[in-house]
């Protein structure tokens, strides 16, 4: 499901995105999807890497520690999903030219549930198609941001088993492979 929009300045990627700088270059640019693709496949790689390498090696396989959403009262590991919420926090920090989130239908933190029409469609419509990306366009406080949602998908027994134990968890038959949730990804479309 594709929408046919406009570019985002060569800017954006040469600098503005990281420092939040509004430096001025090429009139050309990316199409909004191929930026939010490029994001989503960084953000992806790092979480699929930190939840197999770190998060189900050292507690599932080899049992050395533990991961908690308590993690500073536990010593333990942060969760995938508190470390990709941390990352997002800090980027939010330092830029307004993109923000991400990841949110899912069966939240077992409430705080990522939903919250907008864009975001329950593009949550219902990953999960009913597996594999597939959403894309659009919503106007939230005056603006207007292109919105993609991903497939978070179970990469690890970790995921799985974390969300199908947890007493919070209003899903609790997860397999691997399954679509856990969404990272949502916004750029404001008004320059």
């Amino acid at each position: 499901m594709g929408v046919k929009l406009g570019k985002i300045k060569a800017a954006f990627l040469s600098g503005a995105l990281a420092l939040g700088a509004g430096t001025s270059a090429s009139a050309e640019g990316m199409e909004f999807q191929t930026v939010t693709d490029l994001l989503h496949l960084v953000m992806s790689s790092d979480r699929t890497v930190y939840t197999r390498m770190i998060v189900n090696r050292l507690a599932v396989q080899e049992g050395v520690i533990k991961a908690s959403e308590h993690f500073e009262d536990d010593k333990a590991l942060v969760l995938p999903a508190q470390m990709f919420r941390f990352g997002s926090e800090m980027v939010a920090e330092e830029t307004d030219a993109f923000s991400y989130s990841l949110l899912s239908l069966w939240p077992i933190n409430k705080q990522n549930a939903p919250t907008t029409d864009m975001e329950k469609e593009g949550l219902e419509y990953i999960a009913a198609n597996p594999g597939e990306n959403f894309y659009g366009e919503e106007e939230l406080g005056g603006t207007t941001y292109f919105t993609a949602v991903y497939p978070d998908v179970a990469v690890a027994e970790a995921c799985w088993a974390c969300h199908n134990d947890h007493k919070d968890s209003p899903k609790t038959d997860f397999e691997a492979g399954d679509v856990m949730g969404g990272v949502v990804i916004r750029i404001p479309m008004d320059s």
